[in-house]
């Protein structure tokens, strides 16, 4: 094994241009890593850097794309860990096509990178993947009564965490996984690509994501985490394969990110009835920028389902949205509890929508018969501005409670423009409270045209602490 120390370079930005050829829309995402040195390393922005670094092959680690590499990356985190007092560690994933089952980050101050021609290539035999039970907050798997898979890439309690590279590849190989979960085969929920949990100061950037098993991204119960410059595709059929699902986090930046889903882009979630409001850990303070997405069966950016340890302060701003759902849905129910409330959206362009705006109190689906009638979440404080929309089939489908109206629902500068088949009444809503300002076609009569002043709805103007985090320059 060889273990080299390294030291920070001095910065250089380059910013690299992602061309959206489909549908000839063009996003420019602000890429972490920068350009290469002359002894053939590269530099890459981190949250912090790492003393020490090491290559997988070292560990007697196999490319090949045939050779199962799960000890070897579990051997080579579980060496490097012992260096996290003296200024961390990176293990880089040289070019190659790398085999592996789930494996565990055990370190923290710990840097995993994946050079632009690195594949991990995710195994597809059930026993590569550790069996852990439920998480608290949602007391069953979410596929099934059982627990779940272990992700992955997996780490619980960790303190600076970088995933990252210069454009690498996580392949989850998941059609064998919606196959089962579809013809109801399997006794426990799916594995995620990337599931940390209850760690603070995380980035996960960079890469590629392609054919998750089902989520991709997973932050839950953690703070202080950045999620960008990631390119997630799946098949927009296949189940369940949410791009980014920041859980019960708290202080979170996602930007400059490329999802195509077979569900939601970005949901945000705390937990699933009693077990969430039980937990009682929210997801709050979450910023979404510059986010493009196609998911022609779900929405860009979601809150809930599972929202019952409450869902604050979402700040949604600069996206494009190209024959997805809807842009931003509400997802609650009876049994849920809590609240969602202070979700400000603004500055969005969507393409071949069947809703605009879309929030649904009776969403249902309990994880099992024990649930409070009694939980009515408080949904409130919606904030909706600065949109332009064509080829949408309705405008709106807002349905609040039955005597519990989703409450302070603003809408303002908003354009829409109509599909051909669209539908005649462009506005369903029931148990909605709010108003509306320059709005086109007009909403119906519960959120009755009211002058919001010169920048109409409300969007916080202050910034987060998260966005305000100084990237380091790294090499690798």
């Amino acid at each position: 094994m060889a273990i080299s120390s390294s030291s920070p370079q001095k910065p250089h930005f380059l910013c690299m241009v992602m061309e959206l050829c489909m549908l000839a829309i063009a996003s420019d995402a602000n890429r972490g890593y920068l350009d290469h040195k002359h002894d053939g390393s590269v530099r890459y922005r981190a949250i912090n850097c790492r003393k020490h670094s090491a290559l997988l092959a070292d560990f007697g680690a196999k490319g090949d794309g045939r050779t199962l590499n799960t000890r070897a990356f579990q051997a080579a985190i579980d060496k490097l860990a012992k260096l996290s007092p003296d200024g961390g560690a990176q293990l880089v994933v040289p070019p190659g096509k790398w085999l592996t089952g789930s494996f565990n980050i055990t370190a923290s101050h710990f840097t995993l990178f994946l050079h632009k021609h690195a594949e991990i290539i995710a195994s597809q035999r059930e026993e590569d993947y550790p069996i852990l039970a439920p998480l608290p907050s949602y007391g069953r798997g979410r596929d099934a009564d059982g627990g779940r898979y272990a992700s992955l890439i997996f780490g619980t309690h960790l303190t600076d965490i970088v995933i990252t590279g210069t454009n690498g590849t996580l392949n989850g190989q998941g059609a064998p996984w919606w196959r089962k979960f579809r013809a109801s085969q399997l006794k426990r929920t799916r594995p995620y690509l990337i599931e940390i949990m209850y760690s603070d100061r995380v980035q996960i950037s960079d890469l590629t994501l392609i054919d998750s098993p089902s989520w991709n991204v997973h932050p839950v119960y953690s703070s202080n985490v950045i999620v960008q410059g990631l390119t997630i595709n799946s098949p927009v059929k296949s189940a369940n394969t949410d791009g980014i699902n920041p859980d019960s986090c708290s202080n979170v930046l996602i930007q400059d990110n490329f999802i195509t889903s077979g569900d939601d882009c970005i949901a945000i979630k705390s937990g699933w009835d009693q077990y969430g409001i039980r937990v009682g850990l929210p997801s709050e303070h979450i910023a979404i920028k510059r986010l493009t997405c196609i998911s022609p069966s779900s929405a860009g950016i979601a809150i809930g389902s599972e929202m019952s340890g409450g869902v604050r302060d979402v700040r949604g701003q600069d996206l494009q949205l190209i024959r997805t759902e809807s842009a931003v849905r509400i997802k609650t129910a009876v049994g849920r509890g809590n609240y969602i409330k202070d979700i400000f959206v603004k500055d969005v362009a969507m393409r071949t929508m069947k809703y605009v705006f879309w929030m649904t109190g009776d969403y249902g689906d309990h994880p099992d018969s024990h649930w409070d009638r009694s939980a009515v979440p408080v949904v409130e404080n919606i904030s909706c501005r600065d949109m332009v929309a064509e080829g949408v089939t309705q405008a709106g489908r807002l349905a609040g409670i039955e005597d519990h109206p989703f409450k302070d629902v603003c809408i303002s500068n908003v354009t829409i423009g109509v599909a051909k088949k669209h539908k005649k009444v462009q506005w369903n809503c029931t148990e909605i409270d709010g108003a509306s300002d320059n709005v086109s076609p007009p909403p119906c009569d519960l959120l009755p045209e009211t002058r919001s002043g010169p920048a109409g709805c409300p969007f916080p103007t202050d910034r987060l602490p998260i966005e305000d985090v100084e990237m380091k320059t790294c090499s690798a």
